[in-house]
């Protein structure tokens, strides 16, 4: 009889130790378990979530942000903000100084935490205000520091006056910095103007899909 119980126990020792070498491995929490996609997800090169869409924009006041915020929603694409290593003054004359000394020597201003590659993107919406008749040279750096080959660019832009040469002027400029790129005709509305932008994506081809 006590041989018969041994061999029962022992039997029932095996058993479980079989059973904890079955579902070891899925010890984890969910949280560990999928840690590593996210990891590889958060470390690619590419668009953020998988999308082509681009809107890299320059604000000095907060007008263009507004309007880059508000085609970011529309369209779901990625943003980036395009932002001097070296700060604009924040007094408007002051900035208007260092604007026109810019224009005037044809700079390019360095730009903080610049993507090293827009591979990936097929469409860029690019944004900023009118400055002294024409885009801020920093727009120049931006674009002139990549291949745009095969990429759609749609200009976006307002300005307190909203003088329609100056607006063709700063069209000029978009299209010598960005090189191979097809440029569209751009937007040139009020930041507040939601009908004016929705109609320009529509007609663009980005129109909301609810």
């Amino acid at each position: 009889m006590k041989r018969l119980i041994s061999i029962i126990l022992c039997a029932a020792v095996i058993f479980g130790l079989a059973a904890c070498g079955q579902t070891g491995e899925n010890t984890g929490t969910q949280e560990e378990q999928t840690a590593p996609a996210a990891e590889n997800a958060a470390g690619t090169d590419g668009p953020e979530g998988g999308s082509n869409v681009m809107i890299a924009y320059f604000s000095w006041s907060g007008n263009t942000a507004d309007m880059a915020q508000y085609i970011q929603e529309q369209t779901g694409g990625d943003i980036f903000e395009i932002q001097p290593v070296e700060p604009y003054p924040t007094d408007y004359d002051e900035c208007g100084d260092v604007a026109l000394e810019e224009r005037d020597s044809n700079a390019r201003p360095e730009i903080r935490d610049l993507p090293e590659s827009l591979e990936g993107y097929d469409t860029l919406f690019i944004g900023y205000p009118i400055w002294w008749h024409t885009a801020p040279m920093i727009i120049g750096t931006f674009l002139e520091n990549y291949d745009l080959s095969g990429v759609e660019v749609y200009p976006f832009t307002q300005s307190a006056s909203m003088d329609t040469e100056q607006f063709d002027n700063s069209m000029e400029f978009v299209r010598q910095s960005a090189g191979n790129a097809t440029v569209h005709d751009g937007l040139f509305a009020d930041e507040s103007d939601a009908e004016a932008i929705s109609a320009y994506l529509s007609e663009n081809g980005f129109a909301r899909q609810d």
